[in-house]
């Protein structure tokens, strides 16, 4: 039985590859959500985005496979990211799309797929150019980025979790 901590270190860094290549997954997986009207598929990656953004990026289901496609592919390294700024990208991704879930329930479906496009065009962005717009937002240093800082740094200082059954990609 494998276990991972649920909280981060402080201050991690992650390759900017993986965070494009998690985008891409997700995108696709919200596209299939669209055409296959379901609504249930978006929410599921709105909760993934916000356990991401509240306990670190490596919980990103959609981009655990990065590490051994890199390898697989004997990609070399690349300047680390900080985590905070991607964090911060997915938590406002899955606010718009726990937003848009609402509008689900509530009977709103062309809102909530409305939502769901704006996020998913926001990481085809990411994925296709490397640009990452709640990443630049963030960096704008108003209210909410340093608020959202304050939260992930008291996450930060959580003591691990162990959590059984959850395999971490090496």
């Amino acid at each position: 039985m494998s276990v991972i901590p649920l909280t981060p270190t402080p201050a991690r860094f992650v390759d900017p590859r993986g965070q494009r290549f998690g985008a891409a997954v997700s995108a696709a997986v919200l596209a299939v959500a669209f055409v296959l009207d379901l609504p249930w598929l978006a929410a599921l990656v709105g909760v993934n985005l916000l356990v991401s953004a509240a306990f670190g990026t490596r919980l990103f289901l959609p981009g655990r496979a990065w590490p051994a496609i890199r390898r697989a592919l004997r990609l070399g390294p690349v300047e680390p990211e900080h985590e905070y700024p991607p964090r911060f990208a997915q938590a406002m991704g899955g606010t718009f799309l726990a937003l848009a879930s609402l509008a689900f329930v509530l009977g709103f479906a062309p809102i909530g797929w409305l939502l769901t496009a704006a996020v998913a065009g926001l990481q085809v962005v990411l994925a296709a150019t490397g640009i990452c717009v709640g990443c630049r937002l963030y960096f704008l240093r108003w209210w909410v980025p340093s608020q959202f800082a304050r939260l992930a740094r008291r996450t930060d200082r959580l003591r691990p979790l162990a959590v059984p059954a959850l395999q971490r990609v090496k």
